[in-house]
Order: C-alpha cells, then sequence, then structure tokens
C-alpha cells in the first residue's frame, strides 16, 4: 500500500479536530501509527469554550482517523489501577455531592454510566441529572463530542470516589454565559465540589466570568487544556483549582508507578488574573496554572464506557486530556471531604502528600515570563506549571 506522507496524515487528523469522529469496531485493519484526536470542538469561537479530552484514536486504511473503540473492555487504566497508583483510600465520599459540568447532554448518561460502574465492580448509583436553571435534563439538546466529555466526567468521578453521590449539570450549549449559569445552579443544588472539563485561550473580557466559579466552601476544579504550553480560562481563575497534566507509567519502584509531564498539558502565567496569596513561585507575578495534576496522556489513557454516537456496539474507548485529570481530582477532594472549604489553598499547605513530577515539558516558555522561570512549562523538584504541586499521593491534599 502507499505509504501517506505526513502532511497528509497531518491533514487528515485535523479533519477529525472539527467533528465528532465516526466510531469504528475493534478488529477493522488499521495502519500501525496511533493518534489521537478531541472529541468536541478545539477551536472555539469567542465566547465558547471547547472540552479538554483527548481520545486514543488510530489511522484506518481507509485514511479515515477513528476512535480506537472496542466492544468489550480491553485496555485503559480501570479504577483499581487509579487507586494504586494514587495511593486512594478505599472508603470516603459517603454523602458528599460531586457535579460535573458539560455543555449538552448525553441521552445515555445514566446507562453508560451503569456499564462502566458494573464492569469494574463499583457500587450502583443513579446520577441526578438537570439543565443549566435547575429543569429536566430532558431540554438540554445531545451532542456527540460533548456526550464523550461527559462519560469520561462521570467515570472519573467514580473512580475515584465511588461512594459519591453525582450530579451532572447540562448547559444549554458551550457559551460561557451558560457553563457558568450550569455551575452556579450545581452549587445551588447542594454540589460541594464542581468539576469543570473545558476552557479557551484568555481573553480580554474573561473576568465578567469569573463569579460563578467563586464559591466559598465548594472546590471547584477545572482542566488546565490540552494544547501545551498556554493559559486558559477558566483554569486561570484565582478561586479555582487547575489540574494539570501527567503521563502515567507503571514502574519497578517502591511506588510502583512514574510520571512526567504530559507535552499537552496547558500551563503558564495569567494575563489578566491576579496572583492568589497561597502561591509564592517567583516567575509569574499573577496566577500561575496549574495547581496539582494527574493522569493526562492519551497514550497512557484511561478506559470509558460511552455508547452515544457509536457503532456496531463499540462502546469502551481511551482517553486522555487534562479533562481526566480535573473530574478525577474533583472526586479526590469528594473521597477527602476536609478540604473542600478551602480549596486549592489548602493544598498549598498541604504538599507533602502529593507525588512530585520532575521530569518532561510542555514546549517553551519565554512569552510571559521573568528570565530563569523555565519551571512555567518543564517538571522540575517543587511547583512547576504542567503538573503544579503534583499529583495524589493519598486524599490528604484535599
Amino acid at each position: 500500500m502507499k505509504k501517506r506522507s505526513l502532511v497528509s496524515v497531518v491533514a487528515v487528523v485535523a479533519a477529525v479536530l472539527t467533528a465528532p469522529p465516526a466510531m469504528a469496531a475493534e478488529n477493522d485493519p488499521v495502519v500501525g501509527t496511533t493518534s489521537v484526536s478531541t472529541s468536541c470542538a478545539a477551536a472555539p469561537a469567542a465566547g465558547f469554550a471547547a472540552c479538554n479530552s483527548k481520545l486514543s484514536a488510530r489511522l484506518h486504511r481507509s485514511g479515515d482517523v477513528v476512535p480506537a473503540a472496542s466492544t468489550s473492555y480491553t485496555s485503559g487504566y480501570a479504577p483499581a489501577d487509579l487507586v494504586a497508583a494514587y495511593n486512594l483510600p478505599s472508603s470516603g465520599g459517603t454523602g458528599v455531592t460531586v457535579a460535573v459540568v458539560d455543555a449538552y447532554a448525553s441521552p445515555n448518561a445514566q446507562s453508560d454510566l451503569n456499564a462502566y460502574r458494573s464492569q469494574f465492580k463499583l457500587p450502583p448509583i443513579n446520577i441526578t441529572q438537570m439543565n443549566q436553571l435547575g429543569g429536566a435534563i430532558s431540554s438540554v439538546s445531545g451532542d456527540v463530542g460533548w456526550g464523550q466529555e461527559e462519560a469520561l466526567d462521570l467515570d472519573m468521578v467514580s473512580a475515584a470516589c465511588p461512594n459519591c453521590s453525582i450530579l451532572y449539570v447540562g448547559a444549554n450549549s458551550a457559551s460561557f454565559a451558560d457553563l457558568a449559569a450550569a455551575v452556579n445552579t450545581a452549587v445551588s443544588k447542594g454540589a460541594t465540589v464542581v468539576s469543570n472539563s473545558y476552557g479557551a485561550a484568555e481573553f480580554s473580557s474573561e473576568l465578567s466570568y469569573a463569579a460563578p466559579y467563586n464559591h466559598p466552601g465548594v472546590a471547584i476544579t477545572v482542566s488546565s487544556g490540552d494544547s501545551g504550553y498556554g493559559v486558559q480560562f477558566p483554569a486561570a481563575l484565582n478561586t479555582v483549582t487547575a489540574v494539570g497534566g501527567t503521563s502515567l507509567s507503571r514502574a519497578g519502584t517502591a511506588r510502583g508507578w512514574t510520571e512526567s509531564v504530559w507535552s499537552g498539558a496547558g500551563s503558564g502565567c495569567s494575563a489578566y488574573i491576579s496572583k492568589p496569596s497561597w502561591q509564592t513561585d517567583s516567575g509569574c507575578s499573577r496566577r500561575t496554572v496549574a495547581d496539582v495534576s494527574a493522569v493526562a496522556d492519551p497514550n497512557t489513557g484511561v478506559a470509558v464506557y460511552d455508547s452515544y454516537g457509536s457503532t456496531g456496539g463499540a462502546n469502551w474507548l481511551v482517553f486522555g486530556g487534562t479533562s481526566v485529570a480535573a473530574p478525577f481530582v474533583g472526586g479526590v477532594y469528594g473521597l477527602a471531604g476536609n478540604a473542600i472549604g478551602a480549596g486549592a489553598s489548602y493544598t498549598y499547605d498541604h504538599r507533602a502528600s502529593l507525588f512530585d513530577v520532575t521530569t518532561g515539558s510542555n514546549g517553551r516558555c519565554t512569552k510571559g515570563r521573568t528570565s530563569g522561570a523555565a519551571y512555567l512549562c518543564t517538571g522540575v523538584a517543587g511547583y512547576d506549571g504542567p503538573t503544579g504541586l503534583g499529583t495524589p499521593n493519598g486524599a490528604g491534599a484535599f
């Protein structure tokens, strides 16, 4: 078979970034290399967000890039893997409500979560779902790409905190106005943790959307972005926990795992948001992203069950992106229960309960930083931009 040029492969990948990709059966013939594609729009219009998920995909012989989907669970980290990697306690979270906020809604959210939890022997759960004003979820339109994001988020909260109650609030659209309204509704309905796996490059009017992400007593996690070095809103806000990303692999160490900076994780120095008192790094005079991190590399990704838009029963997928890390850390907040009122500031006072990530990079960080502040894009001992203070080592920092 004639080999495709790099240019043509890039063009194929770029094409699927603008629309939800078609599914492929697990036995379809594929070219040997693995690619990744985003599950919803990568370049949103002004005032709109994109979800921060990366779907493990394959270059098919037909020239299409298709998700590496299968009809049964075969790959991707399971909850037990993540619990072991992050040394999470086996109990906690009872009585805590973790909310997931996304755009749109999947009609299969409950049944898909049931399938995920059943596969991994997690206790059954009935999630509460509503629209951005607290009304019926049936009023919210479906969207396959955002539906994948929803499935990922619900699965990751479940993986970290099987006993937490889960609330899903679906915004009418991916506009920041609608998403912000959904966050307010999540809090008003009793959520003490709210996970947000979306964002867009910072913009001059972003502070007009800041208030809904500021709820003292509520931990709000936000994914840092999947495009490498650079800051996204709302992760830039100093009232949220900005969650970066790592590559997580098994290792012959005492921990049994090793982590490095995921090259796609967002990080950097905010253009508009002031530095919170609990953040003391010297290379950025404003808010620095991120605060903490967790697995996000799609090449060391997590298993997700999603039937919305799939074909042939190929409902098992492998995801990465900081959209994995944000709801997972949200689940750890729920599991711990002790830091919800303090949010990110508590973590900075309890950094000893984190795994430090000291290797890897997410790009070149010369713009907007002071001389010598390479930590904004490079894993170093102590605090760095792509992974923040580090990843969970138990729930003591949350």
